[in-house]
């Protein structure tokens, strides 16, 4: 119980705005900032998946059950290694947290994005 304490981040939909843009920008991430964005997107729909069960919002709503289930499985995906794959892999990372904030904003599960 206390290392699940220690490792509980508060929810930052700032930062979860800042990464998505990051990636969803014009201007193709770089090779080297890959790693970094895939850490930080697994992590951000880690948080919101945690936050849409503790909610129930999958039971609620068959959006955010779709969401959630696009959440999971594309958090399970390797990021493919060749560089353009892996920015289309980053892509497809950064909507999904970003569909699913605006869902889970929507139906009141979260205040900030209300």
């Amino acid at each position: 119980m206390l290392t699940k304490i220690r490792g509980w981040q508060p929810f930052d939909g700032e930062s979860l705005l800042d990464d998505v843009g990051a990636v969803l920008d014009d201007v193709v991430p770089a090779k080297e900032a890959s790693g970094d964005h895939d850490m930080r997107l697994r992590s951000h729909l880690m948080q919101l998946v945690a936050i849409a069960i503790a909610a129930e919002a999958g039971q609620k709503d068959s959006e955010a059950e779709r969401l959630i289930e696009r959440a999971r499985r594309l958090r399970t995906e390797a990021m493919p290694g060749e560089h353009l794959q892996a920015v289309g892999h980053l892509r497809r990372m950064a909507w999904a947290v970003n569909e699913l904030h605006e869902r889970l904003g929507a139906i009141k599960c979260l205040r900030e994005a209300a």
